[in-house]
């Protein structure tokens, strides 16, 4: 009858981990959201709106998914290590802001190139460049401010949900 029961409260009370699942679909919700704006954006500047528009804005982003944007997701990760370490006394705010506008830099000028060369090809160098530009110099502004606005507000967040 006086059987003594324990009580571990230390594991009733730690937050479980969230899924593997839950955090592969934030990191591949913040993909389509990036990435298919940034794309939607570079192929417009290239070719214009056309019927054919949705299909080359697909074929474009599906390429820049399984190219550009796994390889940004791994230099963001470096970058910022490497941020934390060059200015350690440097505010994290001014530090996430600065990782965010060399990230867009990369990003924007590797999903240029997939872009491009998605929809023009490499047949001619001229066209090739002249539609590499453009979709840099047109996209780099939206890139920029979506690179900071993420930095800044949703990067902390994923990242903690990532580690939890």
């Amino acid at each position: 009858m006086n059987t003594p029961m324990s009580l571990d409260l230390t594991t009733e009370l730690q937050p479980k981990s969230p899924p593997l699942i839950q955090k592969v679909l934030v990191v591949l919700a913040m993909m389509t959201l990036m990435g298919g704006s940034l794309t939607g954006v570079m192929t417009y500047f290239n070719l214009g709106y056309s019927p054919l528009f949705f299909k080359q804005w697909l074929s474009a982003f599906l390429l820049a998914a399984i190219t550009v944007m796994p390889i940004g997701f791994a230099l963001m990760a470096a970058i910022s290590k490497a941020a934390e370490k060059l200015f350690p006394n440097l505010p994290s705010n001014k530090r996430d802001i600065g990782v965010g506008i060399l990230m867009a830099l990369i990003m924007e000028s590797g999903m240029a190139f997939s872009t491009s060369l998605n929809n023009v090809g490499l047949s001619d160098g001229n066209a090739f460049f002249s539609a590499w530009l453009r979709s840099l110099v047109a996209a780099l502004p939206v890139a920029i401010i979506l690179m900071t606005t993420v930095s800044l507000t949703v990067k902390p967040k994923i990242e903690r949900f990532l580690k939890s």
